[in-house]
């Protein structure tokens, strides 16, 4: 059974369809606070995790589709879309990843990349990223499914671009999620072209609360162990966000409520609430990269320290890189940001972003509206009024990259 209590300003939830186009993340992977607690809060320290339990999680967030078969297969049909139209090649240009671990030796020499049958082997093989998938013995898809990994995994392209090892954590800045969804049937044009809008690397997990669109760009899932909110709007903790994102856009079947949101899901059995402890420790247990040697000035990024201490570490606070971790949060006009996300949001504030492998994500801000490092660097120099020469903003960007 599944009861969604809607606000009293009247804001109504969109179709069961719509629900789908936030299906994410993350991991990148927002806790509520409001008069009831959501179902998800309370999330243990970071040192609570057993080796099994981490193992455990691995497999949660890499193949877990949480019973979402049920909408990707029954409601929108996406597996007879995958079986007749989408070839690898097709597969890789919209940022689907493919598992080289997994493969047999030589076999991206014997198999035609421009065939759908060989995505149906791929699937089979379980080396699509992100992606469970049934095949009967006539090698029809019968049931398919996404996981955590669709939207929080990439791979290296040690084979070739979109082929290669797992690199759990990292957001696939790839991925073309509404090109993905617009692939089914059972979505009229103008949600089709919505969809279309928001690019390679984008979602929007509230489209499908209140019909607008202000896509975010994929948070990275790795760097969690201290952070006490993820999310851009710090709604929550790591648990909140994975219950979340698993039963209200993966359309997965479980519990989830936040009174602040007028959600009150419960669905039994509950496949959602009894995984997210060891989700949670997997995703606790991904440190965040290092920069690649030599991807930077270590002389140059010392001064750049210095800059940063001045100019930053005012909100990016200590070893966390936020200040959020004490509650503080940022009302947009404060930092320069847009803010017609935050005011879809229950806290209607951006939390400071934690500095975690930042050399590896582009783009920056919640909206991607910073191609670069230089670029961030450009917009608080101007927004905060930090009156940084040309030089001292470049050997800030140096630093920036060395964390």
């Amino acid at each position: 059974m599944i009861t969604l209590r809607k606000r009293k300003s009247g804001r109504i939830l969109q179709s069961r369809i719509l629900a789908t186009i936030t299906l994410l993340a993350l991991t990148a992977a927002t806790a509520g606070c409001g008069t009831r607690k959501p179902a998800a809060e309370g999330d243990r320290p970071a040192g609570d995790s057993s080796p099994a339990l981490v193992a455990d999680g691995q497999r949660v967030f890499r193949f877990d589709t949480f019973g979402n078969e049920r909408f990707w297969t029954d409601t929108l049909r996406l597996n007879e879309v995958v079986e007749k139209a989408v070839d690898p090649t097709t597969a890789l240009k919209v940022g689907l990843k493919v598992d080289a671990d997994v493969l047999p030796a030589g076999i991206l020499d014997k198999v035609d990349l421009k065939s759908p049958a060989t995505t149906v082997e791929l699937l089979k093989l379980n080396a699509v990223v992100g992606v469970q998938a049934t095949v009967d013995s006539a090698n029809h898809i019968t049931r398919l499914g996404i996981t955590c990994a669709f939207c929080h995994s990439t791979v290296d392209n040690s084979v070739m671009p979109g082929i290669g090892r797992r690199m759990d954590g990292w957001p696939n800045r790839d991925l073309n999620v509404g090109a993905i969804i617009a692939l089914s049937a059972a979505l009229p044009a103008d949600k089709k072209a919505v969809f279309a809008s928001w690019g390679p690397g984008k979602y929007d997990p509230r489209y499908n609360m209140d019909g607008k669109s202000t896509p975010l760009v994929l948070p990275p899932a790795y760097g969690l162990a201290s952070i006490k909110n993820e999310t851009y709007t710090a709604e929550g903790p790591i648990s909140y966000w994975n219950a979340y994102v698993a039963v209200t856009q993966m359309h997965g079947q479980g519990n989830f409520s936040d009174s602040r949101l007028g959600i009150d899901i419960k669905q039994s059995p509950d496949l959602v609430t009894p995984k997210l402890p060891a989700l949670r420790a997997y995703q606790h247990s991904l440190p965040a990269p290092p920069p690649p040697a030599g991807s930077f000035d270590a002389a140059v990024a010392e001064r750049g320290r210095g800059l940063f201490d001045r100019a930053c570490a005012t909100c990016h606070v200590g070893a966390t890189g936020t200040d959020n971790n004490s509650g503080k949060l940022h009302e947009p006009a404060e930092t320069g940001m847009d803010g017609t996300y935050a005011a879809r949001t229950a806290n209607k504030a951006y939390r400071t972003t934690p500095l975690r492998g930042l050399w590896q994500h582009p783009p920056y801000f919640h909206d991607g509206s910073a191609r670069s490092l230089p670029a961030v660097v450009t917009h608080y120099n101007r927004v905060r009024d930090l009156n940084l020469t040309a030089r001292q903003q470049s050997d800030l960007v140096e630093y920036l990259k060395s964390l």
